[in-house]
């Protein structure tokens, strides 16, 4: 009788030992595989960024973290101008203000969302960037047009860029901007008009808000690498070199007054 008893507690036993630490160990093995679950711009109707600070189109979102795919540019600002802080697109606006190097997270957590005092601050760096970028009753005339195409702005102390473009004509006090011809040099468009290109002032120019006071752009500014900008490139150029774009340059050492190109036409500063 001894036996049978026997048997079974060895069996309840291999139950005991082997069973179920194997279960366990797979609920473990689950948890530990979790992806993260990423916060994004969702009303994009063709592309949005995640808080990670990247840009995709919308239909390359990971349909479970909700991530866009690690590949591109970081924290891109493409079409935005650095120095008013403001992009012609929320998504990219969004991308570029992530960037810890322009936005300090110690500085806008104790941001308010509103002016009401009763109104609570921002929580993270993305919920200040996405609801910064959206544009507001500065960015607009007339209540139904934009000032700028540029109007998605996450600079903290404005939203509008027409402040920032006034304080910046301001410094061309005693300046003629003038547009040169198609393959101009400015030190060639300054001399025609009896007048030198003036070298320290290209940087004023070298601004989409002020590009756009005195060329078309037509809708779009764009960072190039070229000696020839600030510039416009001309309607007949070729379709790679986006015909009726406003170009400027991020690096200020390129920017010269012998420059040109046969496809753009400058943003001359003469004196």
């Amino acid at each position: 009788m001894s036996t049978p008893h026997l048997s079974w507690s060895f069996l309840i036993l291999n139950l005991l030992i082997f069973h179920f630490p194997l279960r366990t160990s797979a609920i473990r093995k689950d948890i530990g595989l979790g992806k993260r679950i990423c916060r994004n711009t969702v009303q994009g109707r063709y592309s949005l960024s995640d808080d990670n600070g990247y840009v995709c189109d919308a239909l390359s979102v990971d349909s479970e973290s909700r991530c866009c795919p690690e590949i591109g540019d970081k924290f891109s600002c493409h079409g935005c101008n650095l120095l008013s802080q403001c992009c012609n697109s929320y998504e990219y606006c969004v991308s570029c203000c992530l960037n810890p190097s322009k936005t300090m997270k110690h500085s806008i957590i104790k941001m308010k969302i509103a002016k009401p005092a009763t109104a609570g601050t921002y929580a993270n760096v993305f919920d200040f960037c996405a609801g910064r970028c959206r544009h507001n009753s500065e960015s607009v005339v007339h209540e139904n047009a934009y000032i700028s195409d540029f109007h998605h702005c996450f600079s903290t102390t404005s939203k509008s860029s027409g402040a920032n473009s006034t304080m910046l004509e301001a410094r061309l006090n005693g300046i003629d901007v003038v547009v040169g011809r198609q393959g101009e040099s400015c030190d060639s468009v300054c001399k025609s008009n009896g007048q030198s290109c003036v070298p320290n002032k290209l940087l004023v120019l070298n601004q989409c808000d002020i590009m756009q006071k005195y060329m078309r752009c037509k809708g779009a500014c764009l960072s190039s690498m070229g000696s020839d900008q600030p510039a416009e490139v001309v309607d007949n150029a070729p379709k790679h070199l986006n015909p009726g774009a406003c170009l400027y340059t991020r690096t200020q050492s390129m920017l010269s007054c012998d420059g040109s190109h046969q496809h753009t036409r400058r943003l001359c500063p003469c004196a």
